[in-house]
């Protein structure tokens, strides 16, 4: 099995139609999704490549080579990381990583984590109205997540969720429903560059800073703006979350601030997890958040 680096792919999309970029994308996430669900399920007695491989329906080299491509790490090496040690591993470092980030000033516009997030919040009386005037952007785009929705506004990227094929028309309606009274225009041609500055880690870059807009509660905003000081390769949960915002007895209200958060990925929620180090739920799929995890972990040497 032949594939096209995810790299190239995105750095030279000139060499393949839209639709080509899709399927190809499509079908490596396909693949590694199959063998991070049998990791997931088998992580405690350890499995052989052999026995990912076949439950990804592919061989031990093909699953090695793409797996390596996609998450810059061995299924060997992710199974690893994967693990209940490993996710408390990140967790012993969250409390002074969060210190950190607010010490130097990233609780506030500028590099909030590694994307080079620049974010501004729409008014109280914006998000009351439900969406009310506000003009939606959309558009889906290939991801190493499956297919990503992206919904942006004329000031900045509001939206970004997460899809299998077939799965285009409940994404959307599920983003939509969280501002009901916004007008949505599909236009992939306003979204496509979006799409790539989020996923091409070439272009994360502290001068040319990804804006987001955040449409929510005041809570849910303060809370969204703790996720962005969670850095690459670590973990925050709950109640730390809740601590930081001076609300130490609202960690139940901190998770469902998190589950509401329509930035997938940008405002990183998959990086919190339970209290005991587990990899708890993901409004996009438990699975979806683990490949995250790993596709991170590969990135920044955490494993």
């Amino acid at each position: 099995m032949k594939v096209r680096p995810m790299e190239n792919i995105m750095l030279s999309p000139d060499r393949l139609s839209p639709s080509a970029v899709s399927q190809t994308l499509s079908s490596d996430y396909d693949i590694v999704r199959r063998a991070i669900a049998f990791i997931s399920e088998h992580w405690r007695i350890q499995p052989e490549i052999e026995a990912i491989a076949h439950a990804a329906s592919v061989t031990p080299d093909e699953l090695h080579h793409l797996f390596r491509r996609w998450a810059g790490l061995t299924p060997m090496a992710f199974l690893q990381a994967l693990t209940i040690d490993h996710a408390r591993g990140l967790l012993r470092d969250s409390a002074s990583v969060l210190d950190a980030a607010y010490e130097v000033g990233l609780s506030g516009p500028g590099r909030l984590h590694d994307l080079f997030v620049t974010h501004e919040a729409m008014s109280p009386g914006e998000w009351k109205t439900g969406g009310e005037g506000l003009t939606m952007y959309y558009g889906f785009h290939p991801s190493p997540f499956g297919l990503a929705l992206v919904m942006t506004t004329d000031r900045g990227l509001a939206g970004l969720a997460f899809a299998d094929p077939g799965e285009q028309k409940p994404a959307l309606e599920d983003m939509t429903r969280r501002w009901p009274r916004a007008t949505y225009i599909e236009d992939t041609s306003r979204t496509e560059s979006i799409a790539r500055r989020i996923f091409d880690s070439a272009m994360w870059k502290p001068d040319q800073p990804l804006r987001v807009v955040m449409i929510g509660t005041d809570f849910e905003v303060r809370v969204w703006e703790t996720l962005l000081c969670i850095p690459m390769g670590k973990a925050s949960t709950y109640s730390d979350i809740a601590n930081k915002i001076g609300k130490p007895k609202a960690a139940r209200a901190v998770g469902a601030a998190v589950g509401k958060n329509p930035m997938s990925f940008v405002v990183p929620c998959h990086r919190v997890l339970g209290k005991s180090g587990d990899i708890t739920g993901y409004h996009w799929g438990l699975t979806r958040k683990r490949a995250m995890l790993g596709w991170e972990a590969g990135r920044a040497g955490a494993v």
